[in-house]
């Protein structure tokens, strides 16, 4: 896999034929990589993979909408004169992680995420001519060299889907690195798909554009806008001003900043409706609180903090620091929750320190375990047959385990009925700006979002001095 950066199951998968522009819409009888290339042992290889990676991924994330709009850009992408042969079979995976990559065999997967950050259809060809051009470039042929065939193709999601506590935190960071690249591959990439799409007549200069929304998508995801290496969707590449930097001097063999096709408004047509963040079986994160309206619980982290959903569990980062997590088991009555908290599941538990509590009118009970330089604060909730599990740690030294704990754990709630029904998923929509309209008037709209004027210049790719005039089109974060 290639990552360019940093779930749940739906239909089965639905192949574009992207052999042919003619109509721009999905075949009923498309022509993909297991039909044109059953001798390609790569291909088979990868094919065997693909209900794995939907699997990891929640699915396939299906709108006709969207899938003509990918079609018409592929569609463009296949008519470059120096590869012209080369068959490719597109999946939409529904996660909101900002992340696409390609197999061997021409698969290509693009993440619902990395559309909604995308401002333009000449963006998301950069992204989609990139991977190509690790299909193209043979760069996991060159890989195999390395490593045995069998045995990475074998392991790409294997491991990943496993049951290995280490797998699973990869999928919860959106590090699903399949096949990962070298550095040098990476801008060899770079160079053969910027070269793709200036040769299609679209933009050469959405590669760099869209490398800069990325990099500043992770610093607004990291704690204080830091560097977190373990968020960050560009430490397996290039260094991204350095890599920027590279993709505009590609880009300018084909003429100044200007040059070619950007079909900004036929994308955002594409992408409006196109769901944002969680799903409801996941819950949903709305700034500093997690709300889970199938469950019916809730909880919020301090200011600073940034939390990560996956389908199984719930993390968060803050300063100094600090971690926390929350995730469910299903406990017998019959069990006490000091009782529980003994039952062996927690290593280096401090016996001494079980105590019992109750939390907003719920039994609870917390403790304190420690392992290595960490320590860490364990609530307990029960609710019906159903115990929620709080967990905070920090480093040995630090005195903000107790009241950050506290803090969190003593904000978990039982959601009333209301408050179920009243949560909606977020999705993008695409508005136009009408005379008297500004930055902040449409930041202002944006829903169940945190920074919101950030976040809507960086969805939009507007810069801090940047304005709107009447006529254009913007992206949005709502839930209507």
């Amino acid at each position: 896999m290639a990552l360019l950066a940093g779930g749940l199951a739906l239909s089965g998968c639905q192949s574009l034929d992207m052999s042919s522009d003619a109509d721009f819409k999905p075949s009923s009888n498309p022509v993909t990589v297991d039909t044109v290339m059953r001798s390609d042992s790569l291909a088979n290889l990868a094919r065997r993979q693909h209900p794995k990676i939907l699997q990891t991924y929640g699915g396939e994330y299906s709108d006709p909408k969207l899938e003509r709009m990918l079609a018409r850009v592929v569609g463009r992408l296949s008519q470059d004169p120096e590869n012209p042969w080369q068959t490719y079979r597109i999946t939409i995976l529904d996660s909101p992680n900002i992340n696409a990559f390609a197999l061997p065999g021409g698969y290509l997967y693009i993440t619902r995420g990395i559309l909604a950050l995308a401002n333009d259809s000449a963006e998301i060809a950069a992204v989609l001519s990139h991977e190509m051009a690790h299909v193209t470039a043979n760069h996991g042929i060159e890989r195999q060299k390395r490593e045995a065939e069998a045995t990475l193709a074998s392991r790409v999601v294997d491991e990943v889907v496993s049951s290995d506590s280490n797998a699973r935190a990869a999928v919860v960071r959106g590090k699903l690195q399949l096949a990962q690249f070298s550095r040098n591959q990476e801008l060899e990439a770079d160079a053969i798909g910027i070269g793709t799409l200036g040769r299609v007549g679209y933009d050469p200069y959405a590669a760099a554009r869209f490398l800069q929304s990325m990099d500043a998508y992770q610093k607004f995801h990291s704690v204080k806008g830091e560097n977190d290496v373990s968020l960050d969707f560009l430490a397996s590449h290039p260094n991204a001003p350095r890599r920027i930097e590279l993709a505009q001097r590609h880009a300018r063999q084909f003429g100044l900043p200007g040059t070619g096709v950007r079909d900004r408004d036929a994308f955002l047509e594409g992408i409006d409706g196109l769901l944002f963040g969680d799903k409801p079986d996941q819950g949903y994160v709305r700034g500093r609180d997690f709300l889970h309206p199938t469950l019916g619980v809730a909880f919020s982290v301090p200011e600073g903090f940034v939390i990560d959903n996956s389908a199984g569990e719930v993390v968060a980062a803050g300063p100094g620091d600090l971690a926390f997590r929350f995730d469910g088991a299903t406990v017998p009555r019959s069990l006490s929750l000091t009782d529980y908290l003994q039952d062996g599941w927690l290593a280096g538990l401090d016996t001494g320190s079980v105590r019992t509590s109750t939390i907003n009118g719920y039994d609870a009970a917390s403790a304190r375990a420690y392992a290595g330089e960490w320590k860490f604060d364990v609530t307990v909730v029960r609710v019906g047959d159903q115990v929620y599990r709080l967990l905070t740690g920090a480093p040995r030294n630090s005195n903000q385990l107790e009241p950050i704990a506290r803090v969190i754990s003593g904000s978990f709630r039982v959601l009333n009925q209301a408050e179920r029904a009243a949560l909606k998923p977020l999705r993008v929509r695409a508005l136009t700006v009408r005379p008297g309209d500004t930055v902040a008037t449409f930041a202002n709209q944006m829903v169940g979002v945190d920074r919101k004027l950030e976040l809507f210049r960086l969805l939009n790719g507007l810069g801090p001095g940047a304005t709107l005039s009447a006529g254009d089109k913007v992206k949005i974060v709502t839930d209507r």
